[in-house]
């Protein structure tokens, strides 16, 4: 206990290996306040203490099942931590779709469980090629089980709650779930009619019922930041486009039809803007292999239009009864996915840095993470405790306090014995 105590605290104060943790002991009262006597030993007391603790995992994240308010409101998302190094005895470290743009790093998935408050209340560690909606039916069920919940209200993102999802989750008895649509299903309600694209506002929050399954709701929103930020990506990846495709036009040397439409084949993937452009070969017919075949081609600016009509826009959907939540609850509900989003960056980077992961078994990088998490959990409540300081913060070159700044400050405390001549 006493080790792993150190352990979880170090996280947040030095956020180093456990090794480096040991070797610290010289410059801080750390080991000693959580009541471990003289010099640490690194087998003894993180190596084992790492063993206990991941046993009692699901205890420990029961007990912490209390921050859940009886139920209600479970904010879940998941995320990729990749690796440096070898881990052939790990059947979780796998490449897999990597969140952080790491291309050709191993990795795992690390899946998150907070309270609507941001709270973290359990973590999950599974294999690197895990796709985000294969978690989530028997995530559902493992909370309702080892918290005790009986009524559930489950909040995942556009990955997680889909419709397969949704489909095999409507029998489970008191399980009601918001989540957002894919920019498909956006497109199939809007040709459907069942939408229409007036009612997405920046300012007010319209509700619509799909006449065919009434006891799903549909939040129509519009983000003016977001609208203005897909209109310059999109513009920017056509500029990329056009400019791809008038030197594949100037080509003057000799080549065939198919090699040049693999060559504007590869443009529209590479940039993905294929279904605004039109195009066509215009080839010399006497000649396969010719310097005459030239590309026509256009940018399809109605279609872009309709498109830029979207833009911003997003629909928040879920099973909740009215009566339960009204529509701005709903939204505010999605929205707290933002906390998780936040905990997944202090431990990734700006605080915590869970990686680099020094461990090889799959037991100890469960426990690696377990351990992150704790350490999280105690630097959210730090959060709160130290809420009124913050807030009578300065602001510019006032600003005195930061949570890094109080972090610096308790690394400082050592105890040092003095001998007087």
């Amino acid at each position: 206990v006493n080790g792993a105590l150190a352990m979880i605290v170090g996280r947040l104060v030095y956020a180093g290996s456990k090794l480096s943790l040991c070797n610290h002991h010289p410059n801080t009262c750390l080991w000693e306040l959580c009541g471990v006597d003289g010099p640490p030993d690194v087998e003894v007391h993180c190596y084992e203490p790492m063993d206990k603790l991941l046993r009692r995992q699901r205890a420990i994240q029961k007990n912490l099942g209390r921050h859940l308010d009886g139920g209600q409101l479970v904010l879940y998302d998941i995320t990729s931590v990749y690796f440096e190094g070898e881990y052939k005895a790990s059947k979780l470290v796998t490449f897999g779709y990597n969140r952080d743009r790491k291309k050709g790093r191993e990795q795992i998935v690390v899946g998150l469980i907070c309270n609507r408050q941001g709270c973290p209340v359990g973590v999950e560690v599974y294999a690197g090629n895990t796709k985000d909606e294969t978690t989530v039916i028997d995530k559902v069920r493992e909370i309702k089980r080892d918290y005790g919940i009986e009524k559930i209200i489950f909040v995942g993102d556009r990955g997680m709650v889909t419709r397969s999802n949704v489909e095999a989750l409507k029998d489970e008895e008191d399980l009601q779930m918001i989540g957002a649509l894919t920019h498909g299903e956006m497109m199939s309600l809007l040709k459907e009619k069942v939408i229409a694209l007036d009612l997405f506002d920046e300012r007010n929050i319209h509700e619509v019922v799909d006449p065919a399954e009434p006891s799903r709701r549909y939040c129509l929103c519009r983000n003016p930041a977001t609208a203005k930020r897909e209109t310059a990506t999109r513009q920017r990846l056509l500029d990329l486009t056009a400019t791809a495709l008038d030197a594949i036009g100037a080509y003057q040397r000799k080549t065939t039809v198919e090699k040049l439409g693999a060559r504007i084949g590869k443009v529209l993937a590479k940039y993905k803007m294929g279904k605004f452009i039109q195009w066509s070969i215009d080839a010399d017919k006497t000649n396969p292999t010719s310097a005459k075949h030239r590309l026509l081609w256009s940018i399809d600016t109605d279609k872009v239009a309709r498109e830029k009509r979207f833009d911003g826009c997003y629909i928040i959907s879920t099973d909740v009864d009215k009566t339960q939540m009204n529509t701005v609850e709903v939204v505010t509900a999605y929205k707290s996915l933002t906390f998780v989003e936040r905990a997944f960056r202090n431990l990734k980077t700006v605080q915590l840095e869970i990686r680099p992961v020094y461990h090889k078994s799959d037991d100890r990088i469960r426990s690696h993470v377990f351990l992150c998490m704790l350490a999280y959990y105690l630097q959210w409540h730090m959060e709160q405790r130290l809420a009124p300081l913050f807030k009578e913060n300065g602001e510019g070159e006032n600003r005195r306090w930061t949570f890094r700044g109080v972090i610096d400050c308790l690394a400082q405390i050592t105890r040092n014995r003095v001998t007087v001549n």
